[in-house]
């Protein structure tokens, strides 16, 4: 990978502005693997890239720009560009919020799919019945027919809605549950629903509906 492209990667990937001397200290072992002499050698072809990278995110055929602001830099949308992706971030569907409850039950289904209530309430250690319909309302799980036994209880799988918020192929990609819970604690950390008792042991019922919080989908 080139020493631009390299640059390019932290830059899209920083939250905040990324300075000089951090990236200069990110890509010091390849740049010197490439032939430079010394310190001042690596912080300079890194200046020089920086520079190309600027230019080249400044033609007109680019719709995002990669600048310098409080002294570091990152990626922005350019000026003319804002009313449509404004216009963009509006159509948006609100972030998903959810009960930690509920996103056991999620990775339960993810599991074991397709699977019952009993079945799924069996491994939680308490009752399920009441998160299910949130988790259909998110359109995260759906019905997948009736299992042939007594009583012929519902079967829950897993949606493409799902698959998109996990970035998955298919459901064989899925990764190991502790990989998989690291993936969940991520994904949801600050969109997660504080219950109302810490030790409560059992779902009593429907979850309430949630404030939907709106997101912006543009770096200014």
């Amino acid at each position: 990978m080139s020493l631009k492209a390299q640059l390019e990667a932290i830059i899209y990937a920083a939250e905040t502005p990324v300075t000089l001397e951090q990236m200069t200290q990110l890509v010091k072992d390849s740049v010197v693997a490439a032939g430079a002499a010394d310190d001042a050698e690596v912080k300079s072809r890194v200046r020089s890239s920086l520079e190309e990278l600027v230019g080249e995110y400044g033609s007109p055929d680019h719709g995002i720009e990669v600048r310098q602001v409080a002294g570091g830099y990152r990626m922005s949308t350019k000026p003319e560009q804002h009313e449509i992706v404004r216009g963009f971030a509006k159509s948006l569907k609100p972030p998903i919020r959810l009960s930690l409850p509920a996103l056991e039950t999620l990775a339960v289904i993810a599991y074991k799919q397709p699977a019952t209530v009993p079945e799924i309430s069996e491994i939680r250690g308490v009752d399920s019945g009441g998160v299910i319909a949130t988790l259909l309302d998110r359109k995260l799980i759906t019905t997948a027919g009736r299992k042939q036994v007594i009583g012929r209880p519902i079967l829950y799988k897993t949606t493409k809605e799902f698959l998109m918020r996990f970035g998955l192929k298919d459901v064989n990609e899925l990764p190991s549950m502790e990989e998989f819970e690291k993936l969940v604690a991520e994904s949801f950390q600050s969109e997660l629903i504080p219950t109302e008792d810490a030790g409560q042991t059992q779902d009593t019922g429907p979850e309430q509906p949630e404030e939907i919080t709106e997101s912006a989908a543009q770096k200014e």
